[in-house]
């Protein structure tokens, strides 16, 4: 894998991590954010001039033991650590252009057979939608076919509105983006993505930059829908096998609440 990747995320996380999380002291000036690099060299037990070769992208073999030791002091949890193992491998050898992302028949049978009160999106690893049924879009526009909706999540000021939550749906988009695309930050697509909302969204952009990686399973959204109000919605992603990473999404509610009656509102023919 390319060294710059590689050494863009030690420098990223390093960066994160302040002196006091790992039992240095805090006080004093400091010239950089969080850790100097003599201080994660000393407490990964390497020197600072090998790990200066590996933030640099001079040194791109850096052993499991080295890369077990790094991720140890900069706190990445596992995937984080995957990561990290990821990005210090070989390139992957399959450099075929990918082929477009189709949604299969049985998947779109299972959407639009799924029970009526449940919202199903399909995404492929860019965040566009691939898929949906119609609940799924009553809840939201940015859930209809070919919406990019981390795009949306930044650049459409009504999803602002939508998620009473945005500040931590931002941050989990972003992470989660990045565990979608893996190591692939070089595709094409990728990069032009990532250019554009950099370019547009300073929000997007700080996020980016601290490379922050969360491939999560499930989670919780709140939601301010315009004609129904206040929903706090549960969401599972369940990952398509066979697939260039697509992941179907589901949203649910709590059996009887307040957010369940909302949606079956969502789903009532005689909203306007």
């Amino acid at each position: 894998m390319g060294g710059k990747q590689f050494g863009d995320y030690l420098r990223a996380r390093r960066e994160i991590v302040r002196p006091e999380d790992v039992g240095l002291p805090s006080g004093g000036r400091r010239r950089v954010p969080g850790l100097r690099r003599e201080e994660l060299a000393l407490l990964a037990g390497i020197s600072s001039d090998y790990y200066l070769r590996l933030e640099q992208g001079r040194d791109q073999n850096p052993s499991p033991h080295v890369l077990n030791a790094l991720a140890r002091v900069l706190q990445l949890d596992g995937p984080a650590t995957d990561y990290l193992h990821a990005l210090a491998g070989p390139p992957p050898r399959d450099r075929r252009p990918a082929e477009p992302d189709r949604v299969s028949p049985g998947i779109r049978q299972l959407i639009a057979t799924w029970w009526a009160g449940t919202p199903v999106i399909v995404f492929n690893r860019y965040m566009d939608v691939l898929a949906s049924n119609p609940l799924a879009i009553a809840m939201s526009p940015i859930f209809l076919p070919g919406v990019n909706v981390i795009r949306a999540a930044f650049l459409d000021p009504d999803v602002r509105r939508l998620y009473l939550d945005w500040d931590d749906m931002s941050i989990r988009a972003v992470a989660g983006l990045r565990a979608l695309v893996g190591t692939q930050l070089e595709d094409v697509r990728v990069v032009e993505l990532v250019d554009e909302l950099s370019t547009k969204s300073p929000e997007f952009q700080r996020l980016w930059t601290r490379h922050d990686v969360s491939p999560e399973g499930a989670g919780v959204a709140r939601m301010n829908h315009p004609t129904v109000g206040g929903m706090t919605l549960q969401y599972e992603r369940l990952t398509v096998a066979g697939t260039h990473g697509q992941l179907i999404v589901v949203f649910h509610a709590e059996p009887g609440s307040p957010s369940a009656e909302k949606l079956a509102l969502l789903k009532s023919p005689s909203l306007p």
